[in-house]
């Protein structure tokens, strides 16, 4: 009996011990948690998209949360109600968000993009270029499989006559940019006027033979750009958008149409 009574008590005190320990290790060897980051976690969208630059909804909470020099209005996503909420989470000024929208530059449709085969492969963008880039003459233009669309958090991508276009449904978040194997969709400031729907860098003839959309590098547009903000490289038309006036001359000047007034301007039109 007065073995098990020391075998009790022995292990009650090495019991104690351990607790006590523990106790003291959680007090002073713990991390002291920011209780802002909770709630900052709690107001942003969650789309993890990236558009913020940081790497996840979290990774943006925690930088907001540790430090100060942290711009507050990065998450476009989130529009201006997530920048209020932030704001008010760490006590600073509002200030204002950037609208921004994808963009994707090609106009090659059914219509306008000459076939070089028939594709029988995997109903999608990644499949479709691995494989002779697709079935367009064009292997720089749209493949319309929709990779872009099933990535898209608000249903802001449709597809055209198989051409991805983008909706005013468009949050900014570039999950698309991602998904396109040829890096054909841009994230713009909504404010922008005109955009160039061309990623070809070949000359005007073969990029004309490939697809009648086609930019043909015919310079055209920077020469009669007002402000100068136009510049052919590689064949291919490209705005400053620093310079560009928003005056839309070169959209109604492009011989192919491949530049067009931007999905802002032409929703403003309608109204």
């Amino acid at each position: 009996m007065e073995f098990i009574l020391t075998a009790v008590f022995s292990v009650t005190i090495i019991g104690f011990i351990c607790a006590f320990m523990l106790c003291m290790a959680s007090r002073f060897m713990s991390i002291k948690v920011d209780e802002r980051l909770a709630k900052m976690e709690e107001c942003l969208p969650g789309t993890n998209c990236g558009a913020c630059g940081f790497p996840g909804c979290s990774g943006y909470a925690k930088a907001l949360v540790s430090d100060t020099g942290v711009k507050t209005n990065l998450c476009t996503p989130g529009g201006e109600a997530v920048l209020t909420r932030i704001s008010e989470i760490l006590g600073v000024e509002a200030g204002s968000v950037e609208k921004k929208i994808a963009v994707v530059r090609c106009r090659g449709d059914q219509a306008a993009l000459k076939k070089k085969m028939e594709y029988k492969g995997i109903h999608s963008c990644a499949g479709a270029k691995l494989l002779f880039s697709g079935e367009g003459a064009c292997a720089m233009g749209c493949l319309g499989y929709g990779d872009c669309r099933l990535v898209c958090p608000c249903d802001a991508i449709c597809l055209e006559n198989g051409l991805a276009r983008i909706n005013s449904f468009c949050i900014g978040c570039g999950l698309c940019v991602a998904a396109c194997p040829s890096g054909l969709i841009t994230i713009e400031d909504a404010s922008i006027a005109t955009v160039v729907l061309c990623k070809n860098i070949e000359k005007g003839a073969l990029a004309k033979k490939k697809c009648s959309n086609a930019c043909i590098g015919c310079g055209k547009c920077a020469k009669e750009c007002p402000s100068g903000a136009i510049i052919i490289k590689d064949y291919l038309a490209i705005i400053d958008y620093g310079k560009c006036k928003s005056c839309g001359h070169c959209a109604e000047i492009c011989v192919t149409k491949s530049i067009q007034p931007s999905l802002t301007k032409k929703l403003a039109r309608a109204t």
